[in-house]
């Protein structure tokens, strides 16, 4: 059971533009085409932030194109926000606020022995790390540049923390890198 920040970034180092939009994403191939199939499949529970929520809601026919429908998880979904989200009919999901620690013991239970995905942002992302509960970081890179946005892993993590343990490309429009995140002892 790992905890993975999985995501696609711009090459220039921005998951979202300034208004939190990942329209950018679209344009760079198909979802079958990359390794979300496989990864998907491995997940028991998500965690997610209330801009990449909030993006979803927005954006409920476009999501609803590229993955079948508005809310495209069967797995439980635990949204950090500190602020009241509206819900999703038919959505399995718990809204959060606080220390990310408090919450993972839950979400491992929920899981039962698969993955946790942190879909977004990267600012949740890095409360996992600084928390030492992140396992794995996979990024996608796009072959665009957004020149400023919301930044893909706003954390200092220098080596030997990050260990290289894959690159795949995907069509010729992105590359894969997966991270195993090696703890402080």
């Amino acid at each position: 059971m790992k905890t993975q920040f999985y995501t696609a970034t711009s090459l220039d180092g921005f998951i979202a533009t300034e208004d939190d939009s990942l329209e950018w994403l679209f344009s760079l191939g198909e979802l079958g085409d990359s390794s979300y199939p496989e990864f998907i499949a491995e997940v028991g529970a998500l965690a997610m932030g209330s801009a990449t929520y909030e993006w979803m809601l927005r954006n409920a026919e476009k999501v609803a194109e590229e993955a079948g429908e508005p809310w495209p998880y069967t797995q439980p979904t635990w949204i950090f926000s500190s602020r009241k989200l509206p819900s999703i009919d038919g959505a399995n999901i718990r809204f959060v606020s606080g220390d990310v620690k408090e919450v993972h013991q839950e979400m491992r239970q929920a899981a039962d022995n698969k993955n946790i995905w942190i879909v977004g942002g990267g600012d949740l992302a890095g409360q996992f790390y600084d928390a030492g509960l992140l396992d794995e970081l996979i990024v996608q890179i796009g072959s665009v540049t957004l020149g400023k946005g919301k930044p893909l892993f706003p954390r200092a993590a220098l080596s030997p923390v990050l260990q290289l343990i894959s690159v795949r490309q995907m069509g010729s429009s992105m590359v894969e890198l997966r991270y195993d995140i090696t703890r402080k002892i």
